[in-house]
């Protein structure tokens, strides 16, 4: 486990790695504080339209130029579904509702990558599709003719929980 903080967030002291609760865990020598990290959370939103589904062109790295579906992290204390439509628009401009949980897959592909992946089914409702935030490009494909994946957890969506195979 990477260690995450150096200094203790209640009394600013350095912390040093000890074995609690039977792991090595950053912990504070002077007020006994153990640091926990959080798994990150990330929202995915399959959207179909008249057979074809919805995907956006990554900008940033890692898999910069590939394809994925409308996905991004959850902020603290945010409603899963609300990150969901949130990401929707942030990428598409495409306002989405009626949003069912497809299910929720461990995910962890890349070392700044989400821990679990919690994926939605949503149709739009509204908005002009364009490209927005971390999204170069959005376009419908068929499922037969889809873009090359950024992430092994596209293609596990299609086959797992669409079961579609995507090959």
């Amino acid at each position: 486990m990477n260690q995450d903080v150096n200094y203790c967030l209640r009394c600013g002291s350095a912390l040093e790695m000890r074995v609690k609760l039977g792991e090595h865990r950053p912990v504070c020598p002077d007020c006994g504080w153990i640091y926990f990290p959080d798994p990150k959370v990330a929202v995915a939103v399959v959207v179909e339209q008249e057979g074809k589904f919805l995907f956006v062109q990554r900008v940033m790295e890692p898999r910069r130029g590939y394809w994925t579906l409308p996905a991004g992290f959850m902020d603290a204390g945010e409603d899963p579904v609300q990150a969901a439509v949130r990401e929707v628009k942030e990428e598409t401009n495409l306002d989405v509702d009626h949003l069912e949980l497809l299910g929720i897959l461990p995910v962890k592909e890349h070392a700044a990558g989400a821990d679990l992946l919690l994926v939605y089914r949503g149709e739009i409702c509204g908005g002009e599709m364009r490209a927005g935030d971390d999204a170069a490009r959005a376009e419908f494909f068929t499922i037969e003719n889809h873009p090359v994946f950024a992430f092994q957890s596209t293609e596990r969506i299609f086959k797992e929980l669409l079961k579609q195979d995507p090959a």
